[in-house]
């Protein structure tokens, strides 16, 4: 084939490479393609000239602007931490109640409280404050210390069966495994406390059993439950009359918790966060169940 062959429609020359009878056009590149290409060249030169850019062993070329990611990222921190420094100065130097009625002041800790709580306690309690398996819900406002802000900050500051000096202490016995109540006193009970929050779980039971398990929680569950099982704050007990539970309200999980007991956990936080972070997560803890609604 002739390489110098032109194409009779277009004027271009062939490349010599035929398929099937088709002949490849040895067409040029377009000029607007010239054109991006030179300008991203010399735009690559000009950013290694004015901008950080080539590693050098241990460095890299800072370029002739001398701009630092580190440096403006710390600009960033700063200026983020003084603005924030103008409100969280308030909600350290004001009493609780005099921030629950500073409607701003409010606004500031609903948008802080959320990725506070997420990070910290979210992973035990769920991002929404609604609990997990063996971990309280939040919003159901059914505190087992108190919910008020100043004993939900105490709490978060000392923890529960922490390693913190003052920690909040509480532990349900272990009825069954330590023969204190025989198996058959434990069902009794296990039946009484589910007619509480759930009467029709246990309608098909004999009144008997539910008059043992009432005389048998008077004897030995009333002391920390109270003699109406509503739960006493003083010892972190639950109130077990509700529906809300924090290792399930079954009769298989009532009973278990009869049997083994439980010692829940909650680590103390006054040496991860500082005092205005715990006082933000007392306030935003507290408004849980209204803004899950």
């Amino acid at each position: 084939m002739d390489i110098g062959k032109r194409d009779p429609i277009t004027g271009q020359t062939i490349t010599g490479h035929e398929w099937n009878g088709i002949e490849e056009l040895n067409t040029p590149i377009p000029r607007v393609v010239l054109f991006f290409l030179a300008v991203t060249i010399l735009f690559s030169v000009i950013y290694w000239i004015l901008m950080p850019a080539w590693p050098i062993g241990t460095t890299y070329t800072r370029g002739l602007l001398g701009l630092d990611q580190k440096d403006i990222v710390q600009m960033q921190v700063e200026r983020a931490q003084a603005e924030r420094g103008a409100w969280t100065d308030e909600v350290v130097a004001r009493s609780f109640d005099a921030i629950a009625a500073d409607p701003e002041l409010m606004t500031k800790i609903g948008e802080t409280g959320p990725t506070l709580f997420a990070d910290n306690c979210g992973v035990c309690h769920g991002v929404e404050g609604t609990g997990n398996p063996g971990f309280p819900d939040l919003s159901a406002k059914s505190w087992l210390w108190g919910g008020d802000p100043e004993t939900l900050a105490e709490t978060i500051r000392v923890g529960i069966n922490a390693t913190h000096p003052e920690t909040r202490q509480s532990q349900m016995l272990a009825f069954g495994r330590d023969g204190i109540l025989a198996r058959s006193e434990i069902k009794d009970v296990a039946a009484y406390v589910q007619s509480l929050s759930d009467p029709q779980a246990v309608s098909g039971e004999p009144p008997e059993r539910i008059q043992s398990g009432s005389d048998l929680f008077a004897d030995n569950c009333a002391a920390c439950h109270g003699e109406d099982a509503r739960g006493m704050t003083e010892v972190g007990a639950p109130d077990l009359s509700d529906s809300i539970w924090i290792y399930g309200g079954d009769r298989q999980a009532i009973l278990t918790t009869l049997m083994q007991g439980r010692q829940g956990q909650m680590p103390a936080w006054e040496n991860r966060l500082s005092p205005t972070e715990i006082k933000i997560l007392a306030i935003y803890v507290g408004t849980l169940g209204r803004t899950s609604q």
